[in-house]
């Protein structure tokens, strides 16, 4: 899968209930709520199968966002690492 390489899977994976997962998960439920208002139909009895369906949604694409976002983050950290153990000199320990 290009969205997540393979070496993506020796990280630790994300808390189910994280940030990305709950705030998409809230934008999929709100915007069933706006096509219940635009189409002039009860904003919260109307089309609850389909609130169910774009909070679920959301919250998966969060989790995946929020996956892919570590993974990013790890292979920056492993790039900086690997960097500073190359060039010692360029950073010394502020005592000597």
């Amino acid at each position: 899968m290009v969205f997540l390489p393979d070496e993506s899977r020796s990280l630790p994976p994300p808390p189910l209930f994280n940030k990305g997962s709950a705030w998409l998960g809230f934008v999929g439920w709100m915007t069933a709520l706006m096509d219940n208002t635009f189409n002039q139909r009860p904003v919260l009895r109307a089309g609850v199968h389909r609130q169910i369906l774009l909070t679920t949604v959301g919250w998966f694409v969060g989790y995946y966002l929020t996956k892919r976002m570590e993974y990013i983050y790890a292979k920056t950290d492993r790039e900086l690492l690997e960097y500073v153990k190359r060039h010692p000199e360029d950073f010394k320990v502020a005592g000597t």
